[in-house]
């Protein structure tokens, strides 16, 4: 586990924390205090001359893109933080110090196999915004269109993979000795994390990511996403039209402009619960230095996204509860929300649900309806995971990703309008989502994409009556088995030929039903032959897709 290459980047990060005066600050963190002895292992010679907002950014520059991810995250939560180390860490979101030029015209020459002059008509070596992970420079394509150039920093896989390294070496000590590892997974979420950063380090599947977001967003008054140029596009290179617009942090150019800032602040919080659930496809890495604000029409602001490395989706079932557990929490459903916790397996299933919702109530009561203004979701998150702790509730690695981008959008919101309310704005997206997966609509798009399966069905059904007809005549419906292998075999018979037959018949009905509604005539007849073919074609569905 601790090889030496672990080993020897422990004592690099020890090295920068004691140069930075930030070794005390760490010492006293509680979950860190295991590892103390590494703190004594060098001399301790460091600088506290400067303020501590910039001794921590400093240090986190230093150590590089992991870190400084961290601290941008961070970053957006101005109610966690004093103000000037909030401040310091603000500058990690995009002027972390750039790599020379000289370096970014070789990634260039290198990726296209040409001089850069050659593939650009302009290209501005002194760079736009500088990031963990990459960097960017301005440039014009032949013809003028004027875009963006994002470049990989040179060695950053390597580091990358260095401190993946650590972060499992330290995982796997909280996992065999740490009382809380299996409720909390610690390898499990640093696997999680990995495929998220390492995902990162592809500017082709970036390039994908934002232009299915700008599908997914295609003429939309609320966000623009700009056009990816894939010909000029390499694993290194990613080649993006240049948008225009103010910081979402630079609020005082955003109200001189006259912009709206609760519509501004509403629209962000739709935005999010409609990529979440709609889409199923969401900006996870959403922090000020991703965000601008188009402000021509002042009235009605649009948001124009950058940096599209890291996009979360959910599985089909997490979106489900999730929705539900948001739509019980806007109704006060507090039992509701327990019993989806037990349903999905986030509790054990011994818990006593009346426990959890009471404990659930005592967590939620206080903040309901408040302005963000009034709520800390941190110290919700506090409480829920001391709840989360009496009742062994084990973190779900899959949406981390998600949990880290509404913690960015309650710290935006409350930088644009703390007087948002985030229950009021999201309850509407969410119950049009439900309605749709669970309406009539959702019930006929279902049966739409089981034909295949139903003409199957409808194949086999004279075979299958012939079947049954001819054991039925033989008395070998009756036969009696002893062994209880041959009875659950027989039992397990039975089911899949009713399924196969509740599915023929059901099938048949409705689409004999939609035949008669296509002639118009027999409407009456033609819907209850539809619901009942619905009521017989879920009857027969296998159990376990239920």
């Amino acid at each position: 586990m601790w090889r030496g290459k672990t080993l020897l980047r422990l004592l690099r990060i020890q090295r920068v924390l004691v140069r930075h005066g930030l070794d005390e600050v760490i010492i006293a963190t509680h979950f860190l205090r295991p590892l103390r002895f590494i703190f004594y292992l060098l001399p301790r010679g460091s600088d506290r001359s400067a303020p501590i907002g910039v001794r921590i950014r400093l240090a986190l520059q230093e150590l590089g893109p992991i870190f400084v991810k961290f601290g941008q995250a961070v970053s957006t939560r101005r109610d966690l933080l004093p103000p000037d180390i909030a401040d310091e860490l603000a500058k990690l979101q995009d002027q972390v110090p750039p790599f020379p030029a000289e370096e970014a015209v070789a990634i260039l020459d290198a990726a296209y196999g040409q001089s850069v002059n050659a593939v650009f008509e302009r290209f501005d070596f002194q760079p736009l915004a500088a990031a963990s992970i990459a960097q960017v420079h301005s440039a014009a394509l032949p013809g003028g269109q004027e875009v963006i150039v994002k470049l990989l920093r040179p060695g950053v896989r390597r580091l990358i993979e260095q401190d993946l390294d650590v972060l499992y070496a330290i995982a796997g000590l909280a996992d065999r000795y740490w009382k809380n590892s299996r409720r909390l997974r610690p390898l499990e979420l640093v696997a999680e994390y990995e495929k998220t950063i390492i995902d990162e380090l592809d500017l082709m599947r970036e390039g994908a990511n934002a232009a299915q977001l700008k599908r997914n967003f295609e003429n939309s008054e609320m966000l623009y996403v700009p056009e990816v140029f894939w010909d000029f596009c390499r694993p290194t290179v990613l080649v993006q039209e240049r948008i225009y617009g103010v910081p979402i942090s630079d609020m005082k150019s955003l109200r001189a402009a006259g912009t709206n800032i609760q519509r501004l602040a509403e629209n962000g919080v739709e935005i999010f619960f409609t990529q979440v659930f709609r889409h199923n496809f969401f900006h996870a890495d959403m922090h000020p230095g991703n965000i601008f604000v188009q402000t021509e029409d002042p009235e009605h602001p649009k948001y124009a996204a950058v940096d599209f490395g890291i996009v979360g989706t959910l599985s089909p079932s997490d979106q489900q509860y999730l929705a539900g557990n948001f739509l019980a929490f806007f109704d006060r459903d507090y039992h509701k929300i327990a019993k989806l916790h037990l349903d999905s397996g986030w509790v054990p299933p011994e818990t006593r649900i009346d426990e959890l919702e009471s404990a659930i109530r005592s967590v939620c009561e206080p903040i309901f309806n408040k302005p963000l203004s009034e709520i800390s979701f941190a110290q919700v998150l506090i409480r829920l995971f001391e709840t989360a702790r009496r009742f062994n509730m084990e973190i779900q690695p899959q949406l981390i990703l998600l949990q880290k981008t509404l913690f960015n959008i309650e710290g935006l919101g409350r930088e644009l309008y703390p007087q948002l309310d985030l229950w009021k704005t999201a309850q509407p997206v969410l119950q049009r989502w439900m309605d749709e997966q669970l309406g009539g609509r959702a019930v006929l798009e279902s049966l739409r994409e089981n034909l295949p399966q139903l003409r199957d069905a409808l194949r086999e059904l004279p075979g299958v009556i012939r079947h049954l007809a001819e054991q039925a005549s033989q008395g070998k419906l009756q036969m009696q088995m002893e062994s209880t292998e041959l009875r659950q075999m027989r039992q397990l018979m039975l089911q899949q030929q009713r399924q196969r037959f509740f599915l023929g018949v059901g099938g048949t009905s409705v689409v004999s039903g939609t035949v008669l509604l296509g002639l118009g005539s027999a409407i009456p007849l033609a819907w209850v032959m539809i619901a009942a073919g619905v009521a017989m074609v879920t009857s027969g569905r296998p159990t376990g897709s239920r």
